[in-house]
């Protein structure tokens, strides 16, 4: 056989040359594992966040050289009753001596006391910029865990943003060791059934375990240009695991099909790259255009998570078309071994498609009543989506159980000067520095007078030059209140405004954490611009791939309808209380506001991996002379053992991520694992081949577009 497919090109070389082929994978996953190790990933940085108004502040205050110095604070407390004053002293004298001797740290202040004397604050300047605090954070972490093992009778606990970070990515850390640990040994006994043999369920696994490590080592250099924001890892893993078992799949099972047919092993391979081979390319462009949509919100979040799974991506379809036909071809017919007996057994009696050949034929007879109730069952789970909440994670969202998380929520209770900041910032003219300090003087009276805000000490700072004056306060409730909102609003429209206006020459920003927070949240949604760009690239290509109209406009509606569905079920999940026990999570009352945004792009691209390969078939089975209706029947059947298989793993690695302690993990990977549970079982087995049915007379002439397949397809035998 021969053709000039690329796909089948780089097939039959590889499966002619497989120890070539395997020891350039070999060395391409050496080499980006090394990588990985050598260059450090760059994380993002503050700037990288700013927007707004609050962004404009945090420059002024950068260029005015007037940046605090970051801190951190131990709080002693006791754990039930009173606190023992002698006893809270003597601790913090040790902190302070032990703090004193750690590198980074510049000054240790002396011990304050809450107003109702029932905790003793320690504060801690670090040197440096907040990188500096990142890198010496440990070794201050380490010597408070020592006062504390020191004196067991109080809690001695630390918190600031260096500490608060470094217990986040310790948790993330330990998520995705989770995640590893559950996904891999799930996955192999998923495919294990789905094959009966044991080194055909280990080749899916295997590609897709090298192409996420392969995919991290590539992007660690690449993050100097698209900085890590910590969840990358995550998602690699999370998108890597899916693509690359669902990719080997499709091509194992078809090389396996065509070997069972009487077809050599070579012949096999260059059948299975023409056909599964080429949906696997198509299949893979569809994630790699809808995760680019993630670069029109121009957030640092997500241009990393798209870097991530492109990279990802783009690696298991290389291994596909590589590495897997140069391992078939050197393993010839050991990929069926060793066999588990029973289960071998069964899958050959079941035959491919033998439950879903039952299932079907209710559609086949009435696809229009098919095409109603899963359709209605569809837009019954949307329905909740319209009532949708989303906000940015809070200190409430993260998991309550890190150090940092638990004392950060103390020390605000009792100390209210370690709240969020807000800080008013005004840039004037020369010799204008005493009216600007008036002027602040003026609006911290009336912040504070209105329960806006409180006031710290040394509350207004000048620059060397004196043209830029700073007022710092803290906001009057703590973080993730609604109404340090409101706080904003009041000071942007009416206070400073009326405070200021007499300056000439003046410019004024109203910043800090609580500002940053509102602008982040407040600012103009790229969400349907996102959405459009998705569904108009997505609609072209599958307009192309099948040159019908009629099938992209098609896909593009199922697709809408899974993600709606699992938006209305994400909505019911993590905005009531009901599943809090289940899932071990306590209800925000929201959705992360960047995870609809994330799943719908993942899921368009994922979702067209099934209905490419299932079109495909139906295609094959009109070019083959089969009735219409028959070839739809053998489109659905003959590619529901790969399908079903794919979909039970990823909907197994997505619902591992609903285990983990993140918020945003859990609802990620609900968002997902639903969708693609959906996708999978209502839309293929009832709504897709329905609509078919019913669109017989635009879709007939869907087998007349000439292709590489013609070649190799063969002839199907409905029974």
């Amino acid at each position: 056989m021969s053709s000039n497919s690329p796909t089948v090109r780089v097939a039959r070389w590889s499966a002619t040359h497989p120890w070539r082929a395997i020891g350039l994978w070999v060395a391409f996953v050496v080499s980006a594992i090394a990588l990985m190790s050598t260059v450090q990933t760059k994380q993002v940085s503050d700037e990288d966040f700013r927007v707004g108004e609050s962004g404009r502040a945090a420059a002024m205050i950068d260029d005015a050289g007037l940046a605090a110095s970051p801190t951190e604070s131990v709080l002693i407390t006791a754990p039930k009753g009173s606190l023992d004053s002698a006893k809270a002293e003597a601790a913090a004298t040790q902190v302070s001596k032990a703090a004193t001797d750690v590198k980074g740290v510049s000054d240790v202040g002396p011990p304050i006391w809450s107003e109702k004397r029932d905790a003793l604050l320690v504060p801690i300047t670090m040197s440096g910029d907040a990188d500096d605090a990142a890198d010496h954070v440990g070794a201050l972490i380490d010597a408070t865990a020592k006062v504390q093992k020191a004196n067991p009778a109080l809690d001695v606990e630390q918190a600031g943003d260096a500490s608060l970070d470094a217990g986040i990515n310790d948790k993330v850390g330990e998520d995705l060791a989770s995640a590893e640990s559950m996904s891999l040994p799930i996955t192999f006994l998923i495919l294990l059934v789905a094959f009966g043999a044991f080194i055909a369920a280990g080749i899916p696994v295997l590609l897709a375990i090298t192409s996420v490590f392969t995919g991290l080592g590539l992007y660690a250099p690449v993050s100097y240009l698209v900085p890590d924001s910590g969840t990358v890892a995550n998602v690699v893993l999370l998108i890597g695991m899916a693509v690359g078992v669902d990719y080997s799949l499709f091509y194992l099972k078809r090389e396996r099909e065509e070997r069972m047919r009487g077809r050599s092993t070579v012949d096999a391979i260059e059948i299975a790259a023409a056909t599964s081979g080429r949906a696997v390319v198509v299949s893979g462009f569809a994630v790699v255009v809808s995760m680019s949509g993630l670069f029109i919100t121009r957030e640092p979040v997500f241009s990393a998570l798209a870097v991530g799974s492109i990279l990802v991506v783009v690696v298991a379809v290389i291994g596909s078309l590589t590495v897997l036909p140069a391992l078939l071809a050197k393993l010839g017919r050991w990929v069926d071994r060793p066999r588990i007996p029973l289960l071998w057994r069964l899958n050959r009696r079941i035959g491919a498609g033998g439950i879903s050949g039952r299932l079907i034929r209710p559609v086949i007879r009435r696809p229009l009543a098919a095409a109603i109730v899963s359709g209605g069952v569809l837009l019954a789970l949307a329905l909740p989506a319209l009532g949708m909440k989303m906000h940015q994670g809070t200190i409430n969202t993260l998991p309550q159980d890190i150090p940092a998380v638990q004392a950060y929520q103390r020390l605000q209770q009792s100390f209210p000067t370690e709240r969020p900041g807000i800080d008013v910032v005004v840039h004037t003219s020369k010799g204008s520095e005493d009216a600007a300090r008036s002027a602040l003087g003026a609006v911290q009276a009336k912040a504070v007078s209105a329960g806006l805000a409180t006031a710290g000490d040394d509350a207004i700072t000048v620059s060397k030059d004196g043209r830029t004056v700073e007022l710092s306060m803290y906001a009057a409730h703590s973080e993730g209140d609604a109404r340090n909102d409101a706080a904003i609003e009041k000071l942007r429209d009416t206070i400073v405004p009326r405070a200021t206006g007499s300056l000439d020459g003046t410019k004024t920003a109203v910043g800090g954490s609580v500002a940053e927070d509102y602008d982040y949240e407040n600012q103009p949604s790229t969400l349907p611009w996102v959405i459009a760009f998705v569904l108009v690239l997505t609609l072209v290509m599958m307009g192309w791939t099948f040159r019908s109209v009629t099938i992209a406009l098609l896909t593009t509606v199922l697709n809408l309808l899974s993600v709606g569905a699992a938006f209305g079920v994400l909505t019911l999940v993590f905005q009531h209380d009901w599943f809090n026990g289940i899932l071990n999570y306590e209800s925000s009352g929201f959705v992360v506001d960047w995870i609809p945004l994330f799943c719908f792009v993942v899921l368009v691209g994922l979702s067209m991996d099934y209905h490419v390969f299932v079109l495909s078939r139906v295609r094959e089975g009109l070019r083959n002379g089969l009735p219409y209706n028959r070839a739809v029947e053998f489109g659905i059947r003959d590619t529901a053992s790969v399908v079903t298989s794919a979909a039970v793993v990823m909907v197994s690695v997505f619902a591992v991520f609903a285990t983990l302690s993140m918020l945003e993990m859990k609802q990620m990977g609900i968002g997902l694992s639903v969708a693609i549970l959906i996708d999978a079982t209502l839309v293929r087995l009832v709504l897709l081949p329905a609509l078919l049915l019913k669109l017989r007379g635009r879709l007939e002439r869907l087998g007349d577009v000439k292709s590489v397949e013609d070649e190799y397809a063969p002839k199907p035998a409905l029974v």
